[in-house]
């Protein structure tokens, strides 16, 4: 019952009415709970707009029946409301959920690799416009026309299994202006404080990081193992010249295992090597590497390469490929 529908809807309800409306008393028309429920029910139902959004408040009735909202905002009342919640306090939600799920079990369904579960991270952008903007946006400048673009990002997190359709989304990280100029150390600092976070929330949960290959680098993989988390990172040769140098080297001295799976329709085939150093400046920090290939009866070639910090056996090298249809 607690994990049908109404029971999390419930849920998120209960946490919505425990945070402190900031607006004075004669200014509220529509309470705080009702306005984060209202911005709760658009993304639930996957509408594409506040504007689509305030169409649907004046006709549906499942707003008020399923989703338990005595008044509905528009678009704009919506908009000043949550302008003043600091995403900080909606936090808590997510773990409040997230302990749902695992009394519950649904979260064994989870399970991937050596009990451990697939938590899928990568950045994203939620906004972007040349006029509107606060003091919390990023810029970026056009060189040729000096156009400003202001924006926000976020590092979002889920946990994932290649069996199953649902994700269980843990709280994102926004990424901020303090965070650096380029991609890779905005992630990357955004990203130390997701792992501080999460290590908060749940101390124990064995996870594996799955990542595209902006991560798979020194300082990154080092915050991963003081958190105590497994990994499985995507890296491409023109990003990792040295890592590829060394996979050919062991290649040559006939140290790495090919495998070849043919099917009917499909041709899987692997090759790895354990315990070879990631780059020539952090020569101690040893990784996993395996590289996939797989070719179809028309043709077609799909090439991937990861590196883990899980030692690759012939037993485990198949399903190690599996994440990166999870993520």
């Amino acid at each position: 019952e607690r994990l049908s529908a109404s029971g999390l809807f419930g849920l998120v309800r209960s946490g919505f009415e425990e945070i402190e409306d900031v607006r004075a008393a004669e200014l509220v028309e529509i309470s705080l709970a009702d306005t984060l429920m209202s911005a709760f029910a658009m993304f639930s139902l996957k509408e594409p707009s506040l504007l689509a959004f305030d169409k649907r408040r004046q006709t549906d009735d499942n707003l008020r029946t399923v989703y338990g909202i005595k008044q509905i905002p528009c678009d704009t009342q919506m908009r000043t409301t949550l302008d003043q919640v600091e995403p900080s306090e909606v936090k808590t939600l997510y773990t409040d959920v997230f302990r749902e799920l695992q009394r519950g079990k649904e979260l064994e369904k989870f399970v991937f690799l050596e009990g451990c579960y697939l938590l899928s991270l990568d950045g994203t952008g939620y906004f972007a416009s040349h006029k509107i903007h606060c003091e919390a946006c990023l810029q970026k400048v056009n060189k040729k026309t000096g156009e400003v673009t202001y924006y926000h990002q976020m590092l979002g997190g889920a946990i994932v299994h290649p069996d199953v359709k649902e994700v269980i989304p843990l709280a994102p990280e926004p990424i901020i202006k303090q965070d650096g100029e380029t991609k890779n150390d905005c992630e990357r600092n955004a990203a130390k404080r997701f792992f501080e976070q999460l290590r908060r929330d749940h101390p124990h949960l064995p996870l594996i990081i799955t990542e595209d290959a902006l991560s798979s680098n020194a300082p990154h993989i080092e915050e991963l193992i003081k958190h105590r988390l497994h990994y499985i990172l995507g890296v491409k040769e023109g990003d990792h010249t040295f890592l590829f140098e060394q996979v050919d080297a062991a290649h040559q001295r006939g140290q790495t295992t090919e495998i070849e799976v043919k099917g009917i329709e499909v041709t899987h085939k692997f090759r790895f090597v354990n315990q070879i150093p990631l780059n020539k400046s952090h020569p101690n920090l040893r990784v996993n590497f395996v590289e996939y290939w797989e070719t179809r009866k028309n043709g077609k070639v799909q090439h991937f390469c990861w590196i883990t910090d899980f030692t690759v056996t012939v037993d485990n090298v198949f399903k190690m490929a599996l994440w990166d249809f999870a993520g």
